[in-house]
């Protein structure tokens, strides 16, 4: 049976809908253009439950991001296969840590730590969190070793949250690509809420 979504390739792009009042549409394509995956982030939700499709119409979910706790500076995010139901890993954001600069645990199914997604410099950090959305973030998907398996790149827009997704550094998909999807979701989903 043919997987619903091909999870390979090396270049995406990522965008937020402009002028969504309530929750927020996030749909991503590959480098030829295509809709890979499209999310509807429903607002006033007082614990995150982020589904992933294959399809603008909602009909095939292939992911599944919620929260653990209802509000937590140190949220988790569990990331579940949906066909299976099985949990891929986790994500947890470093509260007091990301005041200054954001920083993400990276987890397995077993909330073992892998990696880390950290934004590219604590100096420009700083610039942006004093200049709000005029310098676009950038973040760095490191595994334990230090290997930088995927780069998340946003882009100043005013009208458009986008956001560049690069796994060309991690041929041998050493991080399970669903997992990288799930982090530049989440990424533009909280922190483009802070920026945007």
């Amino acid at each position: 049976m043919q997987p619903i979504v091909n999870w390979g390739g090396d270049r995406f792009e990522l965008k937020r809908q402009f002028f969504k009042l309530i929750g927020a549409n996030f749909r991503v394509f590959d480098a030829t253009g295509n809709l890979v995956l499209f999310s509807h982030q429903k607002g006033f939700r007082l614990k995150e439950d982020i589904r992933i499709y294959a399809d603008e119409s909602g009909t095939r979910e292939v992911l599944n991001i919620r929260a653990r706790q209802i509000f937590d500076f140190q949220a988790a995010y569990d990331v579940v296969d949906s066909a299976s139901g099985q949990k891929i890993g986790a994500l947890k954001r470093k509260g007091w840590a990301s005041i200054i600069r954001d920083e993400w645990i990276v987890m397995d199914a077993n909330d073992a730590e892998v990696g880390k997604v950290v934004e590219d410099s604590q100096l420009m950090a700083l610039l942006r969190r004093f200049a709000s959305n005029l310098i676009p973030q950038n973040y760095d998907l490191l595994l334990n070793d230090g290997t930088r398996v995927a780069d998340f790149r946003q882009h100043f827009n005013p009208f458009v949250y986008w956001l560049t997704i690069d796994f060309s550094m991690d041929p041998q998909q050493r991080l399970d690509p669903r997992l990288k999807f799930a982090a530049g979701i989440l990424l533009a989903a909280v922190e483009g809420r802070q920026a945007g």
